[in-house]
């Protein structure tokens, strides 16, 4: 099945991306020194997986890393990398359906309140 690269706005994604959450901006509040994230190798470790499973032709390599370009160039260009690789591969999941916005938020919902706590 192929799918056109999404277009349509995600209201969950857009809510974190406007945030100004990012990595650069943490790392600075925190001195953490390391240019990378933490979760920037669990991130490459995902799109390995999907693209050896193909997530039964729902998502393919080429329709992943093309819609990473579309919408870290669109919807997530204020963000910065590996921030916008990150959304994009959200934005891809929920959009065909393979990841629930519901569950999404509701996931970040209880990581937020375990950290906070």
């Amino acid at each position: 099945m192929k799918t056109p690269p999404p277009n349509a706005p995600i209201d969950a994604l857009d809510e974190i991306s406007s945030r100004g959450q990012t990595w650069p901006t943490m790392a600075a509040k925190y001195g953490v020194e390391n240019p990378l994230p933490p979760w920037k190798t669990s991130l490459d470790g995902l799109t390995d997986a999907l693209d050896q499973a193909g997530c039964d032709g729902a998502l393919t390599f080429k329709d992943r890393r093309d819609e990473e370009d579309v919408l870290a160039a669109s919807h997530y260009q204020h963000l910065p990398y590996p921030e916008n690789q990150l959304m994009a591969l959200a934005h891809s999941l929920i959009s065909r359906g393979l990841v629930d916005e519901d569950a999404l938020r509701d996931r970040m919902a209880a990581v937020r309140r375990r950290l906070e706590s």
